[in-house]
């Protein structure tokens, strides 16, 4: 088929006679560092490289003819047949002994993981041939659990009990060595520091199952699963000395800038030629994955895990419809015990090509109809945002459409789709080329404040270019930026607030105002006022904070305030002024 304006540059530059005719045409761009950093960038985006500095796009309708003409070749990086779906009922005839899992009841903790081992079938492709699932029952309560293989002949069922007592279960399969096997859990009340997963509160907020107010303070690093043990655990280490709570992180690994390193695993088995066989995963890969995410809730951070995603170069975004569909139910019925997760369909949805509304909306169905936990669920937008009105939708996971405006949206945000908004990309502090990836840590924590006193939370991220190819938004490893200790400072801010939530309230035009009924926070942001006059609710006694949140600071006036007060400030950026009403807890 021939090149036309919407063909891919990567693809372009792969096929030695459109990138003769682009050579012609632009000579020398194959090299430029630019186009290399958005590696999905179309042919009708050339211009935009092609462009001198406060110049007009130059005329490149000869090129696009040009390249029309050219016929490129396909790369099949998908098998050509969908394997045959196992189907209820049918008998698989083996010579494994019949699986059985009557015995001693199986310990777990309401919110905990309560594991079914069986052992089963291994010959033919028992991924795709062989189904199971199991009904977990308590009094009048029933939950259906997917099951997977995990390899060598073994199958387990995952089950995070939703409350404590005994839960009798048995399995159903359409092979005769799994199905029928009984057994019984017993759950016990949860332990210290199981809080349960965490839900939506209050419209725009969130709490943990037991009701603790949650926050998410969350940061991102997209491909550390992906790298190497040493580097896992060093990331590992970063977070427990951080201040996040939550982590943005992919399944498949990533190709983009600053992540050019081949993986030491993947997700699936490789057909002899060399392509992947989606029919068959690799179970070693999805053990450290849930092994990471077991490390992340030790630290009561939560793996916010995106499913899908654009940057790649091995075929993982463009597997065929059938691939995509067994993939997620695997990954949900392997993953979906654990409380920690959250699911997100994609990092910036609209980027990916192969995918279309209809596609997410069925992903969408198959992540709820497998997750019998009922994890928050969100997707994340490129340049255009996604219908988060949609009733799958728990959250609105989003990132800035404009390069200066930012966390500035949130409160418009909130009122336009009535639920909570974490602006999970606003921009990175760091110093790599690209503008949203060298913020100051100034600006990194601003915009951090004004998601916050407009009623949301904002993610962190870092993309400080380093010797070794390691950025911790792209890798993980260690932080090098000013930020995350005073993003940790603003966290514990809003936990203060008796409603431990920050709501935008009515404030002046040159600030942003936020808070609850007992604690309101006044963000100055840039301004530099020498003083500011405040006058506090009538009714009541208050103090008054000066917050410096660059410098971490918090100075009380030596006596609380009825009325109006004027407020000395110190004229320079980044300040807040908090009035707390005295006969609260402060």
């Amino acid at each position: 088929m021939p090149f036309t304006k919407n063909a891919l540059l990567r693809d372009i530059l792969a096929d030695p006679a459109a990138s003769r005719v682009l050579e012609l045409h632009i000579p020398g761009f194959a090299r430029w560092n630019d186009w290399s950093l958005a590696p999905l960038a179309t042919l009708d985006e050339v211009s935009h490289w092609a462009r001198g500095v406060g110049e007009q796009a130059p005329d490149l309708n000869a090129l696009w003819r040009d390249m029309a003409g050219v016929e490129s070749s396909p790369i099949v990086v998908t098998a050509d047949h969908a394997p045959k779906p196992a189907v209820r009922g049918d008998r698989v005839v083996s010579g494994v002994v019949q699986a059985s899992a009557q015995g001693p009841a199986i310990p777990s903790q309401q919110w905990g993981v309560a594991e079914v081992v069986l052992a089963g079938p291994s010959t033919g492709n028992p991924f795709t041939e062989i189904e199971l699932e199991a009904t977990f029952q308590s009094g009048s309560e029933t939950v259906r659990v997917g099951g997977f293989y995990d390899g060598e002949g073994t199958y387990r069922i995952r089950f995070m009990p939703p409350r404590a007592g005994t839960w009798q279960f048995v399995v159903n399969s359409n092979s005769d060595d799994l199905n029928g096997a009984t057994g019984f859990v017993e759950a016990m009340a949860p332990a210290k520091g199981n809080r349960g997963p965490v839900g939506v509160r209050d419209t725009f907020h969130f709490a943990y199952a037991d009701g603790t107010p949650y926050l998410p303070f969350g940061t991102t690093a997209y491909a550390w699963t992906n790298q190497s043990a040493e580097l896992q655990e060093q990331t590992l280490h970063t977070l427990a000395e951080s201040p996040f709570t939550k982590i943005r992180m992919c399944v498949f690994p990533k190709s983009y800038s600053y992540n050019a390193n081949e993986p030491e695993s993947f997700a699936f088995e490789r057909n002899p030629d060399g392509s992947w066989d989606f029919s068959r995963f690799n179970p070693a890969f999805f053990r450290n994955l849930e092994q990471r995410i077991d490390g992340l809730r030790e630290l009561g951070i939560e793996a916010d895990l995106i499913l899908f995603h654009p940057y790649d170069r091995w075929g993982f975004s463009a597997m065929p419809e059938w691939a995509d569909d067994l993939y997620l139910r695997y990954i949900v019925r392997r993953l979906g015990a654990a409380r920690n997760v959250w699911w997100s369909l994609a990092n910036e949805y609209d980027f990916m090509q192969s995918k279309n509304e209809q596609d997410w909306e069925r992903f969408a169905a198959i992540v709820g109809e497998e997750d019998h936990v009922g994890h928050l669920l969100s997707i994340h937008n490129g340049a255009s945002f996604y219908d988060y009105s949609r009733r799958w939708v728990s959250h609105c996971s989003v990132q800035r459409t404009d390069n200066y405006l930012s966390a500035e949206n949130t409160d418009a945000w909130r009122e336009r789709w009535g639920k909570p908004v974490i602006v999970d990309e606003v921009g990175y502090e760091g110093d790599v080329a690209e503008g949203w990836g060298n913020l100051s840590s100034q600006e990194m924590v601003r915009r951090c404040w004004e998601g916050a006193v407009r009623g949301g939370y904002v993610s962190h991220g870092e993309t400080y270019l380093d010797d070794n190819d390691v950025i911790w938004w792209a890798k993980g490893g260690s932080l090098k930026g000013q930020s995350p200790e005073r993003i940790g400072f603003l966290r514990r801010l809003v936990a203060e607030a008796p409603s431990a939530r920050w709501d935008p309230l009515p404030g002046d035009w040159d600030s942003r105002t936020g808070g609850d009924q007992d604690h309101r926070v006044i963000y100055l942001g840039i301004g530099r006022p020498r003083f500011r006059s405040v006058l506090v609710p009538p009714g009541d006694s208050w103090y008054v904070d000066v917050i410096d949140t660059w410098n971490m600071t918090i100075t009380t006036l030596p006596e609380p305030v009825e009325g109006r007060v004027i407020v000395q400030l110190p004229g320079r950026e980044y300040m807040a002024i908090r009035v707390r009403r005295v006969t609260t807890t402060s």
